[in-house]
């Protein structure tokens, strides 16, 4: 039983849980978080989710996502699900999400980081993730369109790439 917390419409905590897969309440709303690794190429490091697993399943996904536990900051659960689901250990002390996309019941936090990671030794979690790969901005735009991807909008894919380096709305 995964318990979450619940945070109010201005992301403060509610001092409330619930427990995963129950309905949530109007005005309640729970934290997830993804991470989007990115290689030296630009490459960004994907998923293939295992076919079993409810939820888009059989298709690709970016690095890793996942509901914050209760307890969790969405710092510790970045770093938890990297590792849980493919086994990258990464220190995310004092990292902000790049941003934030707000969606019905929840604020969903998206961390992009670069790091160099050999897929031959990594060691994916057999309930969530089949196999992973390395692939560029427009090797996912065509898997979006194909129906191989989860159906992100391809604008949200072109922003990941473009705001992989220093956080802001800036070039640098």
């Amino acid at each position: 039983m995964e318990l979450w917390d619940i945070y109010d419409e201005n992301r403060a905590l509610k001092n409330e849980t619930m427990v995963r897969g129950e309905p949530i309440k109007d005005g309640d709303y729970h934290l997830v978080i993804h991470v989007c690794v990115f290689n030296n190429k630009g490459e960004m490091l994907i998923q293939k989710r295992q076919p079993f697993k409810s939820g888009y399943s059989g298709l690709w996904d970016v690095t890793v996502g996942g509901s914050a536990v209760s307890g969790d900051t969405s710092r510790k659960a970045a770093e938890r699900e990297l590792f849980e689901e493919v086994g990258i250990q990464h220190d995310f002390t004092g990292i902000q999400p790049h941003l934030t996309l707000n969606f019905y019941h929840g604020f969903d936090d998206i961390f992009l980081i670069e790091k160099e990671v050999d897929i031959n030794t990594l060691k994916l979690q057999y309930e969530e993730v089949e196999k992973v790969m390395w692939a560029d901005e427009e090797q996912i735009l065509a898997m979006i369109e194909s129906g191989e991807f989860i159906p992100y909008y391809p604008e949200l894919i072109r922003l990941l790439f473009t705001m992989r380096g220093p956080l802001g709305a800036h070039k640098r």
